[in-house]
């Protein structure tokens, strides 16, 4: 097998995962489905999935999502041209959102908080900026912020967690900004306390530092918080959301925060080529999202806590030596399941179950993460609202008990 760099399946990010073509001497056969192809299909065909995520579906069906874009924006107003008309009321939407003075949209995350950083920067004399080595741009961006921004990222922690208010406050380096993902992803889409994020946010400004959040899930952060989305983003000198991790949205992103940088970062989006012509459908489609997916997210959260306790549950009943679900009780809709079971053999095992029964506990991709361990991450949507506890337990102790047969 030969580790790439590709696109996963519920993120749009790239990461490092395992060439999924079937084990055996089959796998030389170009003709035959690879695990990814036959990992979708069963996804698509199941009638009982956790989460249905657009971008897996055909084109037409990606189109069908324009067909409510009526009550979302006046059709019969002039389309956009870089960034008037529709873009526009998105940006005013989130500004409106998140209690900011204003929003920029950015066609991608990546070059929203590349710019922010970058006007942050320039701002403080300090390129310099904190964060963790578990963070997006460190894992997912090909070092960008080095080789495209000339800005210098330093790692304030290591542990699997957002770091504490004493780590920032100690760490042995300036720096001119405090970036924090908000959930942090790839150590389990985990949250601090809201007492832990505040005391943080408090220790970089003992450094006269600014903060900056990489906030592209942070629409599914209230329930963890107990926090409206604008005391949240009000912690922050600036704000990064996603319109497709959460929302559903073809695509996009928005940087938030003073009026000052908001303009200042337009020019640097034209700069970075990031002024794109016209934007109407994924804009179109991100409103969509803000109306129907925002009100649900609190729900979705709730229910990933009744999946994962289930879960748990499910997997030890079915006869599995060891596993681990974390966090335990998910900060949001998305969660880690570990097994110590090698990555393609848990696929297969996961496959073949959704394919005979119809029913996919585990629709993504299983990433190695060492001999005889491996992960994935589970997410529930609108689809797992109709999954009761039972549900997922059977579902479970089905799949364990192949697992354990293998």
């Amino acid at each position: 097998m030969i580790a790439r760099m590709t696109d996963t399946d519920g993120t749009g990010d790239t990461t490092r995962v395992r060439d999924e073509r079937e084990p055996g001497p089959e796998a030389d056969d170009e003709s035959r489905p690879t695990l990814r192809e036959r990992r979708i299909a069963a996804w698509r065909a199941a009638p009982r999935v956790l989460a249905r995520l657009g971008f897996v579906a055909p084109l037409r069906e990606r189109l069908a999502l324009l067909e409510d874009a009526g009550s979302a924006y006046d059709l019969d107003e002039m389309s956009d041209i870089y960034g008037t008309g529709v873009v526009e009321a998105l940006e005013k939407r989130v500004a409106g959102l998140l209690g900011t003075e204003a929003a920029a949209f950015f066609p991608t995350g990546t070059m929203a908080q590349q710019v922010a950083l970058r006007c942050w920067a320039g701002r403080t004399g300090d390129p310099a900026v904190a964060l963790h080595p578990l963070s997006h741009p460190e894992v997912h961006e090909r070092s960008a912020f080095s080789q495209v921004s000339g800005l210098r990222p330093v790692r304030v922690t290591n542990e699997p967690r957002l770091p504490t208010a004493a780590e920032v406050r100690d760490f042995e380096e300036p720096f001119g900004a405090l970036m924090l993902e908000l959930p942090l992803r790839d150590a389990g889409f985990v949250l601090p306390t809201w007492e832990e994020l505040t005391e943080v946010v408090a220790a970089a400004r003992e450094r006269e530092a600014v903060v900056h959040f990489d906030g592209a899930r942070l629409w599914e952060c209230t329930e963890h918080f107990g926090r409206p989305l604008e005391e949240i983003a009000g912690l922050a000198d600036s704000v990064y959301v996603s319109f497709y991790k959460s929302l559903g949205a073809f695509g996009g992103a928005a940087l938030a925060g003073p009026t000052s940088l908001i303009e200042e970062a337009r020019a640097w989006r034209h700069r970075y080529g990031g002024n794109v012509f016209q934007q109407f459908p994924t804009a179109l489609s991100a409103l969509i999202g803000l109306d129907r997916e925002l009100p649900r997210l609190p729900e979705h959260v709730r229910h990933a806590r009744v999946v994962a306790a289930a879960l748990r549950e499910g997997l030890e009943a079915g006869g599995l030596p060891w596993f681990r679900v974390h966090p335990e009780v998910p900060h949001t809709h998305d969660f880690q399941v570990w097994l110590p079971y090698e990555a393609e053999v848990v696929a297969e095992t996961a496959i073949r179950a959704a394919e005979e029964t119809g029913t996919v506990l585990f629709a993504n991709h299983w990433d190695p993460k060492g001999p005889g361990l491996s992960f994935t991450e589970v997410y529930v949507r609108s689809a797992g609202l109709e999954w009761t506890a039972e549900d997922v337990r059977a579902a479970a102790v089905e799949f364990a008990r192949r697992l354990v047969r293998n």
